[in-house]
């Protein structure tokens, strides 16, 4: 790849697409403090809070296919933004309702001592598991379409650059800036957050719809009739992916790591206020901040981790380093191991997004990039619901055999111990040699084999183009875009 294509610039339509997602997710990093806190001012119950986080992942079990064929049809630009704007009407209505009842509501460590839980605490319960399931369906949609707006945006060539910057940008706001900024609002008053969010969200939704461009799929198929073959459309897709071998075997990673970080995480509210004794909203922000201080030093190495040990080594080496951060988190029962080990999960989740996403972007045809992502996050994100239903049933079952706080920890040696069981998995189908043939045959069918990455290009080495890169503070983040425990996207 020349020096010339490495400098380019990303272009104004970066800008607001970066703009939009720092803005989005400064909410989202916001919304995960105040939606876990809320749910333990009202209960105790580890299933019942687990059920909240179902509520947000189930849709992603549902309307995922489905999704990814409304993706590969419409105006991708147009779709990110009017879901942006569906999110600002739901968040803004959750908002309200928790405004009408924060009064009557005790502190979470009330309630962890004894206090009866509020009498609005049921409905309370409702109104975020309605949300969520909303939020979780308008996200879906926004979630698999932008990520398929990227190379409509940039080259080939730039999407490391600026999938990096990107994310960097993306987990800094959702978990370094917005969780503790979530504890300060909360205590001002707990509709703060989601009243902000919401207003975040409409900014977002208005730097979308500013992108300028055609972006609409492109390829062979992009003129359909109008009417729908959901069954054929759906299905080009899924074969397309379990045909590729390699993008297969990093869907099905993606989906058992899902699960099991799931399984702990889940629960970290609960094990934040009882195992380390941490009970102030702006105390459960900080500590959650390690995975984004990983994050950052994340998204200053990736490359450079991954053209030293090349891409198939490096993801194994980050199975192997997010697996030793959670079991670590078990068995440290202090604020500090915790965010030292998100510190080091942290870097070794941006190492696998940095290099799954951007291998994504560039192996499946842009015709089928919606479809094929939507059944990618199908096997990757549809184990979430999954693990957070286990995460919750195995504390609540724990507690009746060993004691609470043990039930609490155990979910997150559980969780560690089966990412080294994933290993011999991913070893025999995930190496360097593979991942090099995939981009060879997907840039022969294209015929842009120039675009291709060179491994020892760095992110220090590029020109920022007036965007923010990872040396001004910013980190890149979740394994797939989700919580700081969840993998890729």
């Amino acid at each position: 790849m020349s020096t010339t294509a490495t400098r380019a610039p990303l272009g104004a339509n970066y800008r607001k697409l970066f703009a939009s997602a720092t803005a989005a997710n400064l909410g989202d990093g916001l919304m995960g403090v105040a939606m876990v806190w809320l749910a333990s001012a009202v209960t105790r119950d580890a299933l019942a809070i687990a059920l909240v986080g179902v509520a947000s992942r189930i849709p992603w079990l549902l309307f995922s296919l489905p999704a990814g064929v409304i993706t590969d049809r419409v105006d991708r630009r147009r779709l990110v933004a009017w879901m942006d704007v569906v999110r600002v009407v739901v968040v803004a209505a959750l908002g309200a309702v928790v405004l009408r009842y924060q009064q009557d509501l005790p502190t979470p460590e009330q309630l962890a001592a004894g206090a009866p839980e509020p009498a609005s605490g049921p409905l309370l319960v409702a109104a975020l598991c309605a949300a969520s399931l909303l939020l979780g369906c308008a996200e879906v949609l926004r979630d698999n379409t932008a990520q398929t707006l990227m190379p409509s945006v940039v080259r080939s060539d730039q999407l490391e650059k600026a999938n990096g910057r990107m994310w960097a940008a993306e987990t800094t706001m959702n978990s370094f800036v917005g969780p503790p900024l979530a504890g300060i609002l909360l205590a001002v008053a707990l509709a703060v957050p989601f009243l902000v969010n919401a207003g975040l969200l409409a900014v977002s939704a208005a730097l979308v719809f500013a992108l300028v461009g055609t972006f609409r799929p492109r390829g062979e198929d992009v003129e359909r009739s109008r009417r729908i073959d959901w069954k054929g459309e759906i299905g080009e897709g899924l074969r397309w992916l379990w045909s590729h071998r390699l993008i297969r075997t990093l869907a099905i990673l993606l989906g058992i790591l899902n699960l099991l970080s799931n399984i702990a995480f889940v629960v970290s509210v609960l094990f934040v206020q009882e195992v380390l004794g941490l009970y102030e909203g702006w105390q459960f922000g900080l500590v959650t901040t390690g995975f984004a201080a990983g994050a950052v030093v994340g998204s200053l190495l990736a490359e450079r981790v991954t053209a030293r040990l090349s891409p198939g080594t490096a993801l194994v080496v980050s199975i192997v380093g997010m697996g030793a951060a959670t079991t670590l988190m078990g068995l440290l029962p202090w604020a500090v191991a915790f965010w030292l080990c998100g510190l080091v999960g942290g870097v070794f989740i941006v190492v696998w997004n940095v290099i799954t996403v951007s291998l994504r972007q560039r192996l499946i045809p842009d015709r089928l990039l919606g479809r094929v992502n939507s059944v990618y996050r199908f096997f990757g994100w549809g184990t979430i619901s999954i693990g957070t239903v286990l995460g919750g049933a195995l504390v609540t079952l724990g507690e009746g055999v060993v004691p609470r706080e043990w039930a609490l920890r155990g979910v997150f040696l559980l969780a560690g111990v089966g990412h080294f069981l994933v290993l011999g998995y991913a070893l025999r189908r995930v190496s360097t040699a593979e991942i090099r043939a995939a981009e060879a045959a997907a840039a022969a069918e294209t015929g842009v084999a120039d675009d291709l990455p060179d491994a020892g290009q760095h992110l220090d080495e590029q020109v920022a183009d007036g965007v923010p890169g990872p040396a001004a503070g910013t980190a890149a983040g979740n394994v797939d875009g989700a919580s700081p425990a969840v993998r890729e996207q």
